[in-house]
């Protein structure tokens, strides 16, 4: 019996170590080093297509949205790549709007744009709209949300695309919403910017040292 269980051992020995040298590269995958281009750079946003947060069913929709910020170069990983220092949902003719009534929503700024990971062969970035807050008016109700809100950027089209996950945002707050919009709720935040630095797409590129 030791025989077998000798040959079991170094088989499985064998077996642990390519496996090991079969995931070495990926787990270096990760970009470390983020050029964004140009650098620094200010840029500003306009939407295409409609801007909806949703919280319990009920969407909150705009036509307009615009924004600006501030681009720049760095490293690490998750890595904070752009802010956000202005953000207006709706527009004068163009409010937005719910079931519940008109919308008004004021941004506390900055708010911050995190690179985690980049495909070179689509110059796709994945991460996240992080340091999110607002405050949101619907008639008497009131609330306040926070978080976070994963998305993507494509260099050839400088777009944004913002598409939240569950519980990535909170309400933290809630005045006259009842049940509604209760504190804790989870909204989501979809939507997508279309980015310019001047009159160039700034691009975002992930490498490794």
């Amino acid at each position: 019996m030791k025989k077998p269980i000798r040959n079991l051992a170094v088989v499985a020995g064998a077996a642990s170590a390519a496996f090991a040298l079969t995931m070495s590269p990926a787990s270096a995958v990760a970009s470390t080093v983020w050029t964004v281009s140009p650098s620094p750079a200010s840029i500003t946003a306009v939407n295409s297509g409609n801007i909806v947060l949703s919280v319990n069913g009920i969407a909150m929709t705009c036509t307009k949205s615009n924004g600006a910020g501030t681009g720049q170069s760095t490293t690490g990983n998750p890595a904070t790549v752009g802010n956000i220092t202005s953000i207006a949902f709706g527009a004068s003719g163009a409010p937005c709007t719910s079931v519940l009534g008109p919308v008004t929503t004021v941004a506390t700024t900055p708010w911050t744009i995190v690179a985690q990971d980049y495909t070179a062969a689509t110059g796709v970035t994945k991460g996240y709209v992080g340091n999110v807050d607002a405050k949101v008016t619907v008639g008497a109700c009131v609330f306040r949300v926070t978080g976070k809100a994963s998305g993507t950027y494509t260099n050839s089209t400088g777009a944004l695309a913002v598409n939240s996950l569950a519980g990535e945002l909170t309400v933290v707050s809630s005045t006259g919403c009842g049940s509604a919009v209760p504190v804790g709720a989870k909204p989501t935040f979809k939507g997508t910017y279309l980015f310019k630095a001047g009159t160039a797409i700034p691009t975002i590129v992930g490498s490794n040292p």
